[in-house]
């Protein structure tokens, strides 16, 4: 059987979520523990809060196994960081899952991939599909559901099929104290004129979940360069973040209200992909990695 191919974040807690998901068995359990500790261990040499004992070229050479699809494939990407590091990041590997041969295929970004017609299947954020295709209403988007009916399809073949549990919030949080209230939700933000903190990449994102009419007569300012983004909150008073326990927010005084959207790795496809693939044979292999990845997963973003 061909394997279906898939498009995966290449780092970070989105491929996390993805190798666990799919890891459908013992042996596969083991490799995938194998490419998180990896890739986790790569992260902080990066970063520089660990010290390799040899070369990239060598540690590169080290981790990878090409003639081995079941054994995974890594590849060197240049980081954002001080002197562009070179950093080792997720290329390749191949996992039975419900029977079918699956490989998954690091991209930078899966989503973007699957809009260019490069895959009919793949993992990335759900904030990057609100990020980018996802109309502006004046009502705010509470639900995946949401979210496909808002994409046009004229812009897009790509649509959420489910999310896979890794759930983190963007939530909205203030000082308490600054504004004399104990309640930080929608109706608050609806009824606020003023200042709003958030991160620059989720101005659209913020938009579409709170919705146009609530941020009419709100102005969106951003942390500085080199400021976490609850401090930055905590100097405007109120501001819209992602958070998993709040517990850095509460540290920097600030009280957590609604939490607005949830943030989940989603699986998605590309229906144009979809249908010329299972034209050539592949629909049952397609539904039933589909149902494999759907199936008791505990996620806030159910697709009808």
């Amino acid at each position: 059987m061909e394997p279906v191919t898939v498009a995966v974040p290449r780092k970070g807690r989105p491929l996390e979520a993805v190798l666990d998901r799919l890891a459908g068995h013992p042996d596969a359990q083991r490799v995938v523990d194998d490419v998180t500790e990896t890739l986790r261990r790569e992260k902080a040499v990066t970063k520089g809060n660990a010290t390799a004992a040899a070369g990239v070229y060598e540690r590169l050479a080290e981790y990878s196994d090409p003639d081995d699809p079941y054994r995974p494939d890594y590849t060197l990407l240049r980081d954002d960081r001080a002197g562009k590091p070179r950093r080792i990041v997720f290329d390749t590997l191949t996992l039975d899952v419900a029977g079918v041969p699956v490989r998954l295929v690091g991209r930078e970004e899966p989503f973007r991939a699957l809009r260019k017609h490069e895959f009919a299947l793949g993992f990335d954020s759900a904030d990057l599909v609100l990020e980018e295709v996802v109309g502006l209403r004046g009502e705010p988007l509470a639900t995946i559901a949401d979210v496909n009916e808002r994409i046009d399809p004229q812009d897009t073949d790509v649509r959420v099929v489910t999310g896979i549990g890794d759930t983190v919030y963007h939530t909205l949080m203030g000082d308490a104290v600054a504004f004399d209230t104990e309640t930080f939700d929608r109706a608050f933000l609806d009824a606020y004129e003023g200042p709003l903190c958030i991160s620059p990449r989720y101005e659209r994102l913020v938009e579409a979940v709170v919705g146009l009419e609530a941020l009419d007569g709100v102005d969106f300012v951003y942390p500085e360069d080199g400021v976490e983004e609850e401090a930055a909150i905590a100097d405007v008073g109120l501001g819209v973040y992602l958070t998993v326990t709040g517990s850095t927010a509460r540290e920097h005084g600030l009280t957590l209200g609604e939490r607005l959207f949830p943030s989940e790795t989603v699986l998605m496809e590309n229906a144009s992909e979809v249908s010329e693939l299972a034209a050539n044979g592949s629909a049952d292999a397609l539904e039933r990695v589909r149902e494999a990845v759907a199936a008791d997963v505990d996620t806030e973003l159910p697709v009808a």
